[in-house]
């Protein structure tokens, strides 16, 4: 495959999750490639970062400041690009609690962001790239925790497992189109979304997940980056309703 297929110039992505961890290096990484990239967060100061680091790389970047679970205001914002060619639904939270202590607010708060924020995205975007005659793509981000589990899990990989079966249905519908719709489900990666607060050290809590890796380490934004750019470019034309893991190879199914 020639080098042009993760050519992105004249192209534009729509990024939530933008302000930071893999959301801000997936924004970089796609207006490295030559898109125009619009990002999306309700960090503000996180997402001025973010587009100021893209202008300093000679990017060409546009901030919405906005929160995934308002369906009118992410319309709104997918509705303002000239173009919209891809759609990465990086927007998250991290909840953990023990399944006997898991409030209904707990429950309704991880999925609203982690489930139907993707969801309006997805529906959004969709319906615009239809409209349009767009051939598009579309990533969603699922996790590692739909294959491995853990303890305190319930909400985050619940809301997980549904992207995932997003991802799947909204491919089989809307391909008759031309547009793709692919996950990303990574392993263990350093963000701020990962940094623990419940009194465990980060140092410690990275040190046990890279010990289950068969690569002994954790991973970095910018490794999920590159897996966000693949599913968008010419690369990956062929590819749909899948899900990719780079996970350092803590789960490896069939």
């Amino acid at each position: 495959m020639p080098v042009t297929a993760y050519d992105l110039t004249g192209r534009t992505a729509f990024v939530t999750g933008a302000a930071s961890g893999i959301g801000r290096a997936s924004a970089l990484l796609l207006a490295e490639a030559g898109a125009t990239v619009h990002c999306a967060d309700c960090d503000t100061e996180g997402l001025r970062e973010t587009a100021t680091l893209i202008e300093d790389r000679g990017g060409t970047v546009r901030t919405h400041s906005l929160d995934v679970t308002d369906r009118t205001l992410l319309r709104q914002a997918l509705t303002s690009c000239e173009r919209l060619d891809a759609l990465a639904a990086i927007a998250g939270i991290m909840h953990r609690s023990p399944v006997l202590e898991t409030r209904d607010e707990d429950l309704d708060r991880v999925l609203n962001v982690n489930f139907k924020g993707v969801l309006y995205a997805c529906q959004e975007a969709a319906r615009l790239m239809i409209a349009r005659g767009t051939r598009g793509s579309i990533v969603t981000m699922a996790s590692g925790a739909v294959d491995t589990g853990g303890p305190g899990l319930l909400c985050y990989g619940a809301a997980k497992a549904a992207v995932v079966q997003l991802t799947k249905t909204l491919a089989t519908e809307v391909g008759r189109y031309g547009i793709r719709v692919n996950a990303v489900a990574p392993g263990w990666i350093r963000t701020p979304m990962t940094d623990r607060h419940d009194g465990e050290s980060q140092t410690h809590t990275e040190s046990a997940m890279a010990r289950m890796s068969p690569l002994r380490r954790v991973g970095e934004p910018e490794n999920i980056a590159h897996a966000v750019l693949h599913l968008v470019c010419d690369a990956s034309a062929f590819t749909t309703g899948q899900i990719l893991r780079p996970n350092g190879g803590v789960a490896m199914p069939w």
